[in-house]
This record gives C-alpha cells, sequence and structure tokens, in this order.
C-alpha cells in the first residue's frame, strides 16, 4: 500500500532544469517536502521568464542551449518522470528520446488521463529510482502546466 514516507524513503532527489512549468513545479513541490533537489540549468540561468531564481539550487552548464541540460538531468538520475499534456514535442520529445538512448527508465504520464499513486511507486521501486528527473512542457506551451504538474506531483508524493 501506497503512503507518502515510504515513497520519501525511496525518493531521496528531485531534479530539474528550472524551466517554467512542469520543471519549476517538481522542484516547488520538492522543496515543500523537505526532499533534496537539483539539476542542471543552462548557462546563465536560462530560462522562458529570464534568469531562474536563485531559490532553486541549480548547476548552470557551460552552455546556454537547454539540450546539454537535459541530457545531464538524465545521466544524473535513476529516472525520469514526464509530465504532459496533448503531444509530445519540442524538449519534452527530446527528454523522452534522449532517456531512450541513454537507457534511463522514463515514465511518461498524460495529465488527461492521471496515474495512481501506487502504480507510480511501483514504477520507481522497479526501477530503484532514488534520484529521480522530473521534465515536461514549459508554461508558455501548455498554459496551466505549472499548477497541473504541481496537483500531480502533490497527490504522488503526498501533499506537504
Amino acid at each position: 500500500m501506497w503512503n507518502r514516507s515510504s515513497f520519501c524513503l525511496k525518493v531521496q532527489k528531485i531534479i530539474s532544469g528550472g524551466q517554467t512549468g512542469v520543471d519549476r513545479a517538481a522542484l516547488d513541490v520538492a522543496l515543500a517536502l523537505g526532499l533534496d533537489v537539483g539539476g542542471w540549468c543552462p548557462k546563465g540561468r536560462r530560462a522562458e521568464d529570464g534568469r531562474i531564481p536563485d531559490r532553486y539550487p541549480l548547476t548552470e552548464t557551460a552552455e546556454m542551449d537547454y539540450e546539454t541540460r537535459t541530457r545531464r538531468n538524465i545521466e544524473d538520475s535513476d529516472g525520469t518522470l514526464i509530465l504532459n499534456r496533448g503531444k509530445m514535442e519540442g524538449g519534452t520529445a527530446l527528454t523522452a528520446d534522449l532517456a531512450r538512448q541513454i537507457g534511463k527508465p522514463c515514465l511518461i504520464v498524460a495529465l488527461e488521463e492521471g496515474i495512481e499513486p501506487a502504480t507510480f511507486q511501483d514504477w520507481l521501486v522497479a526501477n530503484s529510482i532514488t534520484v529521480l528527473n522530473v521534465a515536461g512542457p514549459r508554461e508558455s506551451k501548455r498554459p496551466g502546466m505549472y499548477d497541473a504538474a504541481y496537483d500531480c506531483l502533490k497527490s504522488l508524493f503526498g501533499s506537504p
């Protein structure tokens, strides 16, 4: 049976690239839960809304491109959770492709369909995931993604 304490014991760190939308929702939920957070972001802490706020302890890559950041986060994690709504495209599709190429587990959740916390926990356990990369569309591509991702992650992790 799923419970917050067993989840928190399994996942020790949440990483993301700090972009608006899903990335920041993941970091905010993890911070609220008291989990370690981190990840890679582009040089200059580049995001669509300007500089990524310093409250997110991310490490800058040497390059300004998003692909380098995406690859590093996949490589440094045990697996990637992608939260999406609608067609997979852009950086979200790139994340799934890179995870497959690198050989890391990747769970794609269509927010229209949702996912049960027990199913998510089973995936974490089956893949021995303690460092979880969370990715998905930026806010400008899917307006409302931050709120939708935050609510989904709260449900999966247990409310902070």
